[in-house]
């Protein structure tokens, strides 16, 4: 069984920065994709930022040059530095791993972006 465990969110004032991680456990031979997604308030879950199996990486558009998507696939483990944070980047935020064509997410962890 595959557990994703998410840690590093937080209240930050605009302008300021958090980085996320997430690690995966249990039976894992190798991750293919990793991503970030998030989900404000009354909005549908978006996509904040992918990692392929070769570091390749995009980003939404209103998180380019803000956000970082990492990986450490000997430890299963996938990261996002932010940058520059904005109110409108408050949500709950959930990694999401792709394993031997099964689909992970983690619990989620809130980020709050408030002065």
């Amino acid at each position: 069984q595959v557990q994703l465990v998410e840690s590093g969110g937080g209240l930050v004032q605009p302008g300021g920065s958090l980085r996320l991680s997430c690690a995966a456990s249990g039976s894992i031979f190798s991750v293919n994709i990793m991503g970030w997604y998030r989900q404000a308030p009354g909005k549908e879950r978006e996509l904040a930022a992918v990692i392929g199996s070769s570091s390749n990486t995009n980003y939404r558009d209103s998180v380019k040059g803000r956000f970082t998507i990492s990986r450490d696939n000997a430890k299963n483990t996938v990261y996002l530095q932010m940058n520059s944070l904005k109110p409108e980047d408050t949500a709950v935020y959930y990694c999401y791993m792709g394993i031997r064509g099964r689909a992970y997410w983690g619990q989620g962890t809130q980020v709050t972006v408030s002065s």
